[in-house]
């Protein structure tokens, strides 16, 4: 879904007008926020290798634990936050008014199609202790 999001920022960014930023300070600009977006998505693929359990997003239910400590005590998603970091870094690149806009597009459809449920499954995985996860850890920051 990021790159699909991506590449329609990329489309949005040509057809309409730029900001007028030094090109140094977009690339700087968008070196960093992909740095901290990558830094982040690296930190939960990290935590969930050291628990021995599955990055896969497709497959919530063949967890074999839950993970909440690392990056997850600060975020529930820090693999999709940092694509998020990732995809502003890009918007920051092409300097246009539009390309933020349709990247916000990526939170909403990630809530529903990917996030929501799994976290349907890890409730029925991990029941109260998934619950009590939630109630401490916000689902993006």
């Amino acid at each position: 879904m990021a790159t699909l999001v991506g590449l329609a920022m990329w489309g949005a960014a040509k057809v309409t007008p730029t900001i007028d930023v030094a090109r140094a300070v977009r690339v700087v600009g968008a070196m960093v926020l992909a740095a901290v977006g990558l830094a982040i998505a690296l930190a939960g693929v990290a935590s969930f290798r050291r628990a021995s359990t599955t990055v896969n997003p497709t497959k919530p239910d063949s967890a074999s634990r839950l993970v909440s400590a690392g990056v997850y005590r600060a975020t529930r998603n820090p693999m999709y936050l940092g694509l998020l970091f990732v995809l502003a870094g890009w918007a920051v690149l092409l300097s246009s008014a539009a390309a933020p806009i349709v990247a916000t597009a990526f939170v909403p459809y990630m809530n529903r199609f990917q996030i929501a449920p799994e976290e349907r499954a890890l409730a029925a995985m991990f029941g109260a202790e998934y619950a009590a996860y939630r109630t401490k850890v916000r689902r993006w920051l």
